[in-house]
């Protein structure tokens, strides 16, 4: 009974049947190889500024089969460019919409929200209230610290 058991085996493997799902079974694994190499230079391009750091990538997902896309998916930067430029944007829109990145309309140089005139070029940046002293921005039309009414020739009157 092992005879004809093992004679089927035998047969079985030396058959074309084996040899084609042999070659089948060889030709997904080359596929996949292919398209992990694949992965990593579309993604590394994606992720990383450096050519020559997409290069080295690549080359580790082609000489190392597998075990070179899996090392890059684990060390693979977090985040897309995209994703970095669109964040570092928002950031930049935030101060500007806060102030924090105020600069003098001649001379370009820093100020600050407080200044009435720019240290630097001694441009007028706003007018100061006439009560409180307070800077007040040009379409102000009161005063927010002390309700003075501000004048379109920048003199300030105090509401009754």
């Amino acid at each position: 009974m092992s005879a004809v058991v093992a004679s089927s085996f035998s047969s079985f493997f030396d058959s074309s049947a084996w040899t084609a799902i042999v070659r089948l079974l060889a030709f997904f694994v080359f596929v996949l190889y292919v398209s992990l190499a694949f992965w990593v230079h579309k993604d590394a391009k994606r992720r990383i500024t450096d050519p020559w750091l997409v290069g080295v990538a690549v080359a580790t997902a082609v000489l190392f089969p597998f075990v070179g896309a899996l090392i890059y998916a684990i060390l693979r930067p977090p985040e897309y460019l995209q994703d970095v430029r669109e964040r570092e944007l928002e950031i930049r829109a935030m101060e500007s919409r806060l102030g924090a990145n105020l600069h003098c309309p001649y001379c370009h140089l820093p100020v600050e929200s407080n200044f009435l005139v720019c240290p630097y070029c001694a441009t007028r940046l706003k007018i100061a209230c006439r009560r409180c002293s307070s800077p007040l921005e040009p379409g102000w039309r009161v005063c927010p610290h002390c309700e003075t009414s501000v004048q379109p020739s920048g003199e300030t009157v105090e509401i009754s």
